[in-house]
């Protein structure tokens, strides 16, 4: 049996690049979340998949979290905050969320390559990630061997599994707590 050569070298990116996060992002992306009265999550395409991934986590830790789009998804209002994965920081539909979000007096982290970027730059924290994608005409802030943006999209998913350890750490809540809101009608 022979090993797969593109496994291992997006192992290897994944290693590398998850150096360059820096912790002091990380919390305070966990310090917004604890302190927002409830947590709104938006991401589009594969992004978005990762950051749905991350709300349903929210949710078992016991949080009061809605993904944007879902029929029962309420107002954002002052003391909420919405956290927005995106690569190229400039999807227009997430642009728009962002920007009514800041109007509406919500907090906003955002989860991308591209600080610099319309999202980027509305951000109150904001958890920087290395990555590519076609989707903007700013730089790739590094090379992969994968296909358009699959680094930021699994690193991003990462991301917000650590995010959840911190956030558990933070609260007390266990992994026991968690599995108890667990779905239980599949």
């Amino acid at each position: 049996m022979s090993e797969s050569v593109y496994l291992k070298e997006i192992l290897r990116e994944l290693e590398q690049n998850a150096c360059l996060v820096r912790d002091e992002e990380l919390n305070a992306a966990a310090d917004a979340i604890l302190k927002a009265e409830r947590i709104f999550v938006a991401g589009a395409g594969r992004s978005g998949f990762a950051a749905r991934a991350f709300s349903n986590r929210l949710m078992h830790l016991g949080r009061t979290v809605y993904f944007v789009g879902e029929p029962t998804t309420p107002a954002i209002c002052e003391g909420d905050l919405l956290v927005i994965g995106s690569g190229s920081g400039e999807t227009a539909s997430l642009a728009a969320m962002a920007g009514k979000a800041k109007a509406r007096g919500a907090g906003l982290a955002v989860v991308t390559i591209h600080p610099d970027s319309t999202i980027g730059q509305l951000a109150d924290c904001l958890i920087c990630l290395p990555g590519s994608t076609p989707k903007s005409d700013q730089e790739d802030t590094c090379s992969s061997v994968q296909i358009m943006a699959d680094l930021f999209e699994q690193l991003s998913w990462l991301v917000y599994d650590v995010l959840i350890r911190y956030l558990m750490d933070r609260t007390g809540v266990t992994e026991e707590e968690m599995f108890e809101r667990h779905a239980n009608l599949e």
